[in-house]
């Protein structure tokens, strides 16, 4: 039976990806969680706990991971855990660095120790390009890395491990760049999730018929979540060692318009103010990003197969049954 590892199972992706893997024949899943994992984690694997074996575990504490990695010696390891809110990283870059960064090599180092040589896959991110022109659009795996958030820069040395570790160790690294996604459960701190909390809030009565908005102006490449775990399974399945891949639909999106069809699929739709908060504003922001994800879908076959509408329709009942 093969066993799987998921750090941060109980996150957005970590969750989906769980329920995923369970559909695989002959397979045990475990997962790491924070100790001081808040309530709303929980829920998000409330219908899948019994069926998989969660661990408390600070992957900043190499004891603790030793002692993990050596009673579950994974075959597979989805590495998800992260600080991954960018506009956190902007309020505690040091945090957001250590953490990202020392997590993983804990992780690197203690299957070295240990002589263990599960597949890895590291989520990367489309956030690592940062800075992008027009003329580079569809942005390739190729384009130049010009990172605009302390979280960028964290991702981009994870990758870097990974790249490092399988060139110097062997370790069996396989690095996806997705690009957005989203889907339900997805946290209130995300743009998305955040105006479709807000339309629910105001349809309960709960808030004013006002929604406060950060830069309405970028454009982004959005999937949905459960496309995106299918392509990291695809990944460790098929994808070569020591690369990285992009992962997107190729469609973007700006966010005004998101906001829109969300909007539309509320009664309370037209009644609703949009306004600016300027707290809601990042430092810097990436204007576009587009992803060519040719390079993936070659090799696994991988293509999106959820319309970006469903998806939002998702989110926005997700909210309403959990607000």
């Amino acid at each position: 039976m093969g066993k799987i590892l998921i750090t941060g199972l109980t996150g957005f992706v970590g969750s989906h990806l769980a329920e995923y893997c369970l559909t695989k024949a002959k397979t045990k899943v475990f997962g790491t969680t924070l100790p001081y994992r808040f309530y709303d984690e929980m829920k998000r694997i409330e219908h899948i706990k019994n069926k998989i074996e969660l661990f408390e575990l600070d992957l900043n504490n190499k004891v603790a991971v030793r002692k993990i990695l050596k009673k579950i010696k994974p075959d597979k390891i989805f590495h998800l855990a992260a600080q991954s809110v960018v506009s956190a990283s902007w309020q505690s870059p040091e945090h957001t660095l250590s953490n990202n960064i020392m997590a993983e090599l804990n992780i690197f180092e203690v299957l070295r120790d240990l002589k263990l040589n599960p597949i890895i896959h590291i989520a990367g991110s489309s956030e690592e390009y940062g800075l992008i022109f027009k003329n580079e659009l569809p942005v390739k795996e190729t384009n130049p890395f010009r990172p605009l958030s302390p979280y960028a820069v964290s991702k981009i040395t994870q990758e870097m491990l990974a790249f490092q570790y399988h060139r110097s160790y062997g370790l069996k690294t396989v690095t996806t760049r997705a690009f957005n996604h989203d889907g339900p459960r997805r946290g209130k701190e995300y743009v998305t999730s955040n105006f479709a909390r807000q339309i629910v809030a105001i349809e309960r009565g709960q808030q004013k018929p006002i929604i406060e908005v950060g830069n309405l102006n970028v454009y982004r490449d959005y999937s949905d979540v459960r496309d995106i775990v299918r392509a990291y399974w695809l990944a460790v399945e098929k994808c070569k060692y020591g690369e990285s891949y992009n992962v997107g639909s190729g469609k973007v999106y700006q966010i005004k318009d998101v906001l829109k069809i969300l909007l539309s699929y509320s009664t309370f739709g037209r009644k609703i103010k949009i306004e600016k908060n300027p707290k809601l504003m990042r430092p810097s922001d990436i204007p576009i990003i587009q992803c060519d994800s040719t390079k993936f879908r070659k090799i696994t076959g991988w293509k999106p197969e959820i319309d970006f509408r469903d998806t939002l329709k998702d989110v926005l009942n997700y909210w309403r049954n959990n607000l």
